[in-house]
């Protein structure tokens, strides 16, 4: 739970559209929030941000503890984040620097913000520098949602929209593995965080939507049109199968330092081929039964 102070800070943060008093009075501040590692359960804190050719970054200094701050494992756990900045509120994809550009950004921030620089002076662990990339929504889906086929498809877009964004984030790895020639350092092994974190934050978003549609969707459905139950059955398996996908994935994220790239490349293809042939057919058997249903749900009229 927040502490008192800080739950203070994030409702003066609302109630003023970002703008807040005492010791944070004229500062730049924004509100995140992450989902707990262990309890699954939202975490919102008040953090400082530091702004840089574009690019939106926290740093976890936990005042120059030796420790992470929570919310930093938090978000390596569940990169999807909710950024609050100002009058304004969007998810974002969380992704930790690394190496040469860490230290750029790092000494940025310190230029901007000299306090950073005490803090990583009191202790010897390297401060993190997290860029919040936004996980926008892809222009290519529904202009205006009208009824479940429309939320479906707007789901559909941004999950094809994210795995899009993974397969480049391989593609550009491997290219720079590829590009590298002569003295210096050679690329790092493994993986790598932008990987990492836009693999899982895509893969954790499709595991929900996919629970959702087991759970509440398609039993409701079903009951509707027992006519295609074998549909539904097709979709539970192939869900099943994308699942599997997802877990060996996953295992070879869980060390990114160690993983196999090409083996992970590998691993991608299979799963996107996998999902990409669940998306058409589902799109193709649901989209005329959804679109008989408004959405958001009418309420009756008492």
């Amino acid at each position: 739970m927040p502490t008192s102070f800080n739950q203070s800070v994030i409702d003066e943060f609302r109630a003023h559209q970002g703008q807040v008093g005492g010791s944070f009075e004229g500062g730049d501040l924004l509100l995140l929030t992450t989902t707990g590692a262990r309890s699954g359960a939202e975490r919102t804190v008040p953090l400082g941000y530091v702004r840089h050719d574009g690019l939106l970054m926290v740093v976890g200094s936990n005042l120059g503890s030796d420790r992470h701050p929570d919310w930093y494992h938090n978000l390596l756990a569940h990169p999807l984040v909710r950024v609050e900045l100002g009058a304004e509120e969007f998810e974002a994809i969380a992704v930790p620097a690394e190496g040469e550009r860490r230290d750029r950004l790092f000494a940025h921030v310190v230029r901007a913000e000299p306090g950073y620089g005490t803090y990583q002076e009191n202790t010897a662990r390297p401060l993190p520098v997290v860029v919040l990339e936004p996980a926008a929504v892809s222009e290519d889906g529904p202009a205006e949602v009208r009824n479940l086929a429309d939320k479906l498809m707007e789901v559909h877009v941004w999950l094809r929209g994210q795995l899009g964004h993974v397969r480049e984030e391989v593609d550009a790895h491997f290219a720079a593995r590829a590009a590298h020639r002569g003295p210096g350092a050679p690329p790092a092994p493994g993986l790598g965080f932008r990987i990492r974190q836009r693999c899982l934050a895509f893969c954790q978003s499709l595991e929900f939507h996919h629970v959702a549609e087991d759970t509440h969707l398609f039993p409701g459905l079903e009951a509707r049109h027992p006519h295609l139950a074998d549909v539904f059955e097709r979709l539970r398996t192939e869900h099943r199968t994308v699942a599997r996908l997802q877990g060996e994935l996953g295992a070879l994220l869980a060390d990114i330092a160690g993983a196999d790239p090409e083996r992970f490349r590998s691993d991608l293809a299979r799963m996107s081929a996998e999902l990409t042939a669940h998306l058409e057919y589902e799109e193709e058997s649901l989209l005329p039964l959804l679109s008989e249903i408004p959405f958001p749900p009418v309420r009756p009229v008492s």
